[in-house]
């Protein structure tokens, strides 16, 4: 089965523009990773057209409500610093997809939908959450570009598990780590070796929820 169009074009661009990119990486918890992902390389514009559009489609599979005029959210918002553009262009694309769905979202209201990059250990989105909740907002879900599906260092289960249990809210991702190895295969961005050491990592790592 073929990744969506969206999820395919937004998996090359990433690939194209080193923002994914496959060897040997030591993330923030020593953990050694085949593979790592960076938004913030996302910084030409055809890149950023992609990751805007993959964010778009990805929020109208998830959020549309069956009338225009009654959507789950009416504000994006980006936790700074990274978010900040990252909300800026899925706000855009979303009302370019369709403009009498999306052109009144804005970066003021009640239910507030959450753009980020990746759930790393989760710190920020609870800060973020809190602070939204605190001014009497209401969160409607988070979108985040890559979900690694791995565990926490201290858990079985991941990130973004822990946070919808904590939370109750819908959290999303325009691609996970299932995605990325389905198109790598699928496209030949990959060597064995690489596919190989992914698949190692996913069985050692990987999380479940």
């Amino acid at each position: 089965m073929s990744l969506e169009s969206y999820k395919e074009t937004f998996l090359q661009a990433a690939l194209r523009g080193r923002c994914l990119r496959l060897g040997t990486f030591e993330l923030k918890s020593k953990r050694i990773s085949p593979y790592f992902f960076n938004a913030g390389d996302f910084y030409r514009a055809d890149l950023l057209s992609a990751l805007a559009t993959a964010y778009a489609h990805t929020i109208h599979a998830q959020f549309a409500s069956s009338s225009a005029t009654d959507l789950q959210f009416d504000v994006i918002f980006g936790p700074a610093y990274k978010g900040i553009p990252l909300a800026t262009a899925a706000t855009l694309a979303l009302s370019q997809l369709d403009p009498a769905r999306y052109g009144a979202v804005e970066y003021s209201g009640r239910r507030v939908l959450i753009i980020d990059d990746v759930v790393s250990a989760g710190t920020a989105k609870r800060q973020a959450i809190d602070k939204i909740r605190a001014e009497g907002g209401v969160v409607a879900g988070i979108v985040v570009a890559l979900d690694r599906q791995e565990t926490l260092p201290d858990s079985q289960g991941s990130a973004i598990g822990e946070l919808r249990r904590e939370y109750d809210i819908p959290i999303v991702a325009i691609l996970n780590l299932e995605d990325i190895i389905h198109g790598l295969k699928s496209g030949a961005f990959a060597t064995e070796d690489q596919l190989k050491a992914i698949e190692e990592y996913r069985a050692k790592y990987g999380a479940s929820d």
